[in-house]
């Protein structure tokens, strides 16, 4: 057996790998590394969560019951909650780390298990190699776990069971420009995805003179038979019902509400690169806000145009908000994020954040009293223009990252789309830069096995040819 934390946790299918046997070894290595390296007189508590998963509450009971029966205090949540609402009050408890069961935006027959550090963000990959360690451990001598009853845990108060919104939501509305927002009073409609994120803009926004309308956000652990990320492609259900509704704005949050996608009142897909984009101008010209900008090598290129214009420090770093988090704790970072649409912003945890990002975005839209379609096309004119598009390739066996990076350089083309290669960048997959400023970047998925292919241009058209060639590249690896 295989357990293996990647880009963000342990990721697995359920009923396969991801069983209540696994869930309990994983824990019981969670709870060796965290006795080993705790050094508190009392015991140390965790924060345990989950999502709208099948099975995410009782795989979380399972995780509680193991951390109780080695001396950890366990706050386990009521109900569903987000993963940025969980990864806060790791921080606001001054636990020593936390434990979401979630698996994001996978499709529906995964599950997974995100460990987060004390401050709030994902546990590093030092930490990881860690658990991963003790994991070993425990499986060489024999698979023995410690475990206790769910009901002497609850008695003994070794498990203790509370609501992680409200703590959060007030910190939400200490970041964000609330009455602003309700200046607007703009009609939205949040599409929940059937995730962890349902009901969270209706009941931050509930005393604005904003109207929310909710949809997909009931239980549904098969998700619609859908993938719970905020892409185009998932979203036309939100797109109908802006429509139908006459909203200013749709917010889409994926399945643990980690990310953020939009809708205009247009039907246009707005995705998390111009997000990121209209935040960052908001921050810094109406805000008057400085400091480091971080993002991934698969974000757009209207992020470095920005901080060249306002002589902002840029970082790029790999896929992945970990290595986000990294610079945001040890550097002056206004904002950090990734296309993905895990995206934050400096005073709130080193976590990407779908409700944070969603309530920016209504922000930007009340403070510029305009709709959202035409903020986009201003930050367009000045800064673009920028088409974008990712598609997934499922593969039918995995591609190891170093063979395919040394492949697709070894191979590297002269020309892509017509246009000549002007560098080849390794900082995570291989992304092929053009002399007119386009991009191709080929990647595997750290969390399933995927292939990934973004491209950016200056025309739909380009990015589309862009795609194919990429496509074509990831089926010569696929011989290999």
């Amino acid at each position: 057996m295989s357990i293996h934390f990647g880009t963000d946790g342990w990721r697995a299918v359920i009923a396969d790998t991801f069983t209540f046997e696994n869930v309990r070894l994983v824990s019981q290595a969670v709870a060796n590394w965290v006795n080993k390296a705790y050094t508190g007189t009392t015991p140390p508590e965790m924060v345990v969560g989950y999502d709208t998963r099948f099975l995410s509450d009782r795989f979380a009971m399972e995780t509680a019951r193991v951390l109780a029966a080695n001396g950890i205090i366990v706050w386990l949540t009521r109900t569903d909650s987000p993963t940025p609402a969980i990864s806060y009050n790791v921080k606001d408890k001054k636990a020593v780390a936390g434990v979401i069961i979630t698996a994001s935006h996978n499709p529906p027959r995964y599950n997974g298990f995100k460990v987060k550090s004390a401050y709030g963000g994902s546990a590093t990959s030092e930490e990881c190699d860690k658990i991963e360690a003790e994991l070993a451990l425990i499986q060489a001598a024999g698979n023995k776990v410690n475990e206790m009853s769910y009901d002497d845990a609850l008695a003994q108060e070794k498990i203790r069971r509370f609501d992680p919104s409200w703590v959060y939501y007030q910190h939400l509305t200490d970041l964000v420009d609330v009455d602003k927002i309700s200046e607007g009073e703009l009609n939205i409609v949040a599409d929940a995805m059937w995730g962890a994120g349902r009901g969270a803009f209706t009941s931050i926004l509930s005393r604005t003179r904003c109207h929310v309308t909710g949809i997909r956000d009931v239980l549904n652990p098969g998700f619609g038979g859908i993938h719970p990320e905020p892409m185009m492609k998932y979203l036309n259900d939100l797109v109908a019902t802006v429509q139908r509704l006459q909203a200013h704005v749709g917010l889409a949050t994926d399945g643990d509400a980690d990310r953020i996608g939009a809708i205009d009142a247009q039907g246009n897909f707005i995705d998390p690169h111009h997000i990121f984009a209209l935040t960052l101008r908001h921050l810094v010209e109406n805000k008057g806000l400085r400091g480091d900008v971080v993002k991934t090598v698969s974000t757009t290129l209207m992020i470095d145009a920005l901080c060249k214009k306002y002589d902002l420090k840029l970082h790029e770093t790999p896929v992945g908000f970990n290595y986000i988090a990294d610079l945001m704790m040890n550097n002056d970072v206004l904002m950090g994020g990734e296309e993905s649409g895990g995206i934050s912003i400096r005073g709130h945890i080193p976590e990407g954040d779908g409700i944070l990002m969603g309530l920016m975005l209504l922000e930007v839209m009340a403070t510029a009293k305009a709709p959202l379609h035409d903020i986009v096309a201003d930050l367009q004119k000045n800064f673009g223009p920028a088409h974008y598009e990712r598609i997934d390739t499922r593969l039918s066996k995995t591609i190891p990252k170093k063979q395919m990076v040394k492949l697709l350089t070894d191979n590297a083309p002269a020309r892509l789309g017509g246009e000549s290669v002007a560098r080849v960048d390794t900082l995570d997959g291989v992304k092929f830069y053009l002399a007119d400023g386009s991009w191709l970047l080929v990647r595997p998925s750290g969390t399933e096995p995927v292939l990934r292919i973004y491209a950016e241009a200056h025309t739909s058209d380009m990015v589309k040819a862009l795609l194919d060639e990429g496509t074509g590249m990831g089926s010569l690896a696929m011989t290999v």
